[in-house]
C-alpha cells in the first residue's frame, strides 16, 4: 500500500517539476522551430507513457494486494490485452519517429541559395573561412597545415586564394540568409553548437560534415563545443554575430584573404631573417 502511494507521489512530483521548472530552452533564433516541436512531442508521448505505466503499477499493487483468504486466478495469456498493447505501442512508436524523420529530411536538404562557409575546430579554438569574390571555397588538406597555414588550405588551388580567413573565433552572418556550415576538425572530435540555433553537428577528423540554418534574429550568440575534446574543452568558445546585410558586408570587406595572409607571412619572415 505504501509503495503504491509512493509511486503516485513520484508521478505527481514529476509532473509538477516539469510544469513549474524555471529551466527552459533558450529563445530560438533560427528556422529550426521544428526541432523544438519534435522534442516537445517526444516529451509528451514518453511522459504519457511514464505516467500510464507507473499509475498502472500502483493500481496493481493496491488492487491485488495480499488479503487473507483471497486466492489468485491463474491466467497465462490474455490475447485481447496483448493486441491492445501491440496497437498502442505501434502508434506511439510511429508518433515518435515520423516527425523526427521529416525534420531530419529538412535538416540535410540544403537550400540551393545557401551561403557556404567553413568552421574549423582545433584544440581548443574555432576558426572560420568564407568564400571570396568567386563565391567558392578552395580545397584543403591536413598535409598543408603549418605555422603560416593553420587551416591547411591548398596553396596551389586558385579558388582558395581569395578565401577569407577568420581566426578570431568570431563569425559574422547576415540575417535571413540560409547558411550551409561545412565542419572540419584538425585533431579530435568536436561538436559545433549554438543553443539559440538549435542545429548542431559533430566535427569528425578526416571527414567534412555539415548542417544548415537560417538566422532569424539579430544579436550575438555563443558558439560552444558540445563534445568533450580534452582538458581545454570548457574554454573552446566562439561568438556568432547576426547582423544586417549592410553590416555584414562591411565586416566581410575588412577580412584578410588567404593570398594576403601568405604575402603578409612571407614579408614578416623576410624581415625577421634580415635582422
Amino acid at each position: 500500500m505504501f509503495i503504491a502511494i509512493a509511486m503516485v507521489l513520484v508521478v505527481a512530483g514529476s509532473i509538477l517539476f516539469h510544469v513549474l521548472s524555471p529551466w527552459r530552452a533558450t529563445p530560438i533564433a533560427s528556422n529550426w522551430g521544428f526541432i523544438d516541436d519534435t522534442m516537445a512531442l517526444t516529451f509528451l508521448v514518453t511522459g504519457a507513457g511514464f505516467v500510464a505505466v507507473i499509475l498502472f503499477m500502483a493500481y496493481c499493487l493496491y488492487r491485488f494486494r495480499h488479503v487473507p483468504g483471497r486466492r489468485a486466478a491463474y491466467e497465462p495469456e490474455n490475447q485481447k490485452l496483448e493486441a491492445w498493447l501491440g496497437i498502442v505501442t505501434t502508434i506511439a512508436v510511429i508518433v515518435l519517429l515520423a516527425p523526427g524523420l521529416l525534420v531530419w529530411g529538412q535538416f540535410i536538404t540544403v537550400p540551393k541559395d545557401a551561403m557556404v562557409i567553413e568552421a574549423v575546430g582545433v584544440q581548443w579554438s574555432w576558426s572560420f573561412r568564407l568564400p571570396g569574390a568567386d563565391n567558392q571555397l578552395g580545397s584543403s588538406d591536413v598535409r598543408y597545415i603549418d605555422t603560416t597555414n593553420s587551416m591547411g588550405l591548398s596553396p596551389a588551388d586558385p579558388k582558395g586564394q581569395d578565401d577569407l580567413l577568420i581566426a578570431s573565433s568570431e563569425l559574422h552572418l547576415p540575417i535571413g540568409k540560409p547558411v550551409k556550415v561545412l565542419l572540419r576538425s584538425i585533431d579530435v572530435l568536436h561538436d559545433f553548437y549554438v543553443p539559440e540555433i538549435r542545429a548542431k553537428m559533430d566535427l569528425v577528423p578526416g571527414v567534412v560534415t555539415y548542417f544548415w540554418f537560417t538566422p532569424t534574429k539579430i544579436g550575438e550568440y555563443e558558439i560552444l563545443c558540445a563534445a568533450y575534446c580534452g582538458t581545454g574543452h570548457p574554454q573552446m568558445r566562439g561568438k556568432m554575430v547576426i547582423e544586417s546585410e549592410a553590416d555584414f558586408e562591411t565586416w566581410r570587406t575588412a577580412q584578410q584573404t588567404f593570398e594576403q595572409s601568405r604575402k603578409s607571412d612571407a614579408s614578416r619572415d623576410k624581415r625577421a631573417s634580415a635582422q
